[in-house]
């Protein structure tokens, strides 16, 4: 059975994931966007870039914002780290987070996976880029994003 994003909605807990995500950027002065794109054709990579600049990922102060990019009618995802977190986590980080959902993922575990990678998300971030609560402001909306792909 395909997932599409319509039952994927139904079934990740969007309150456990958007608590996470306050959890993670009470730690650290990074931002995590989670985003569900409907099914489309052409690259995913492409489609995660663009959905990082739609959503102003692209544009954090200290460039440490964190995508995790879902298409579940294709049964694929993506993690793009902004340049300031990729220079100091390097790739090896984001295959150990893409590893993690992927486990969960193939139970079924969609909401467990979403929130155990923000948490390892959140944890490193606040190695590189602590939380300091006299000049952190939220940066972008700690809700799921559901828009278009374009």
């Amino acid at each position: 059975m395909v997932m599409t994003r319509r039952k994927l909605l139904r079934i990740i807990d969007t309150a456990r994931v958007k608590s996470a995500i306050a959890a993670a950027e009470h730690v650290t002065s990074g931002e995590v966007m989670v985003s569900v794109a409907p099914l489309f054709w052409g690259s995913v990579e492409k489609a995660a870039q663009k959905a990082f600049v739609r959503l102003g990922v692209i544009q954090t102060r200290d460039h440490n914002g964190v995508l995790i990019f879902v298409v579940p009618g294709r049964k694929k995802f993506t993690v793009l780290g902004d340049s300031g977190i990729h220079a100091k986590v390097g790739q090896e980080f984001w295959d150990s987070v893409a590893a993690e959902l992927s486990a969960h993922f193939r139970k079924g575990e969609f909401t467990d996976g979403l929130v155990r990678a923000v948490e390892l998300i959140g944890e490193k971030l606040a190695i590189h880029f602590p939380y300091d609560a006299s000049s952190d402001v939220n940066q972008l909306s700690d809700d799921i994003d559901f828009g278009p792909v374009r």
